[in-house]
């Protein structure tokens, strides 16, 4: 009997990307990603950062590669959810993503003739360790790095991240009563920038594991 073999091949994908606000132009004074969590979908996570438009934000939604039915897959409404990663095939699952959102960017700045307004990048509990992920091994330059309710990838480098990124403008934001990052979970993650150096804003609301509007707008103001 042979043994079962494996490998790794590259290929192609078709990803969905979700958009608010102007056109790439001179009418843009800021760009924005905002990248979503585990078990979500671009355009409805765009819908919870509506708090976040503005006439001059383009604001952009890049969805996960991989979906599944989040729910029993023998109902034909069952939901579609989308995750970044997950624990098999790991390292290749994160430079698969960071290579996806360098490519969303590279789209994005020939759209605006090759350079940019300013850019935030905001994640969402997964999407929080995928964004510090893509600023740490990506293309892209933020001015603003925005982690909301997640943990903090204990493999990074964070000083370098913020050598590399130009030292950009760090918020942590959490709510009172978020069921995963507790308070213990999230001194730990505060732990981590300041053992990098790196200055931050820690941005609390009562709440839990959400997007709440009006810290959104608080941390809007601080990325312009």
């Amino acid at each position: 009997m042979t043994s079962i073999r494996t490998e790794s091949i590259e290929v192609r994908r078709t990803a969905l990307v979700a958009s608010m606000g102007p056109e790439p132009g001179p009418a843009v004074r800021e760009l924005w990603y905002v990248l979503h969590g585990q078990a979500m979908r671009a355009v409805a996570f765009l819908g919870d950062c509506r708090a976040a438009e503005a006439d001059d934000r383009l604001v952009i939604a890049p969805e996960a590669l991989s979906r599944f039915y989040d729910g029993p897959i023998t109902s034909r409404d069952a939901p579609v959810a989308a995750i970044w990663m997950t624990r098999d095939e790991r390292e290749h699952e994160i430079s698969d993503y960071v290579a996806y959102l360098d490519t969303v960017h590279a789209t994005i700045l020939d759209r605006f003739g090759g350079t940019s307004p300013p850019v935030t990048i905001l994640g969402f509990s997964q999407g929080g360790s995928t964004a510090i992920r893509w600023a740490a091994s990506g293309h892209v330059k933020a001015a603003h790095v925005i982690v909301w309710a997640s943990s903090m990838p204990p493999e990074i480098d964070y000083a370098a991240l913020y050598e590399k990124q130009g030292q950009p403008a760090f918020t942590y934001v959490c709510g009172t009563t978020d069921i995963y990052i507790t308070p213990k979970v999230l001194d730990a993650q505060h732990a981590v920038l300041r053992a990098a150096g790196i200055p931050f804003r820690a941005l609390a609301f009562k709440g839990g594991h959400r997007i709440d509007d009006d810290t959104l707008k608080q941390a809007a103001r601080l990325a312009g």
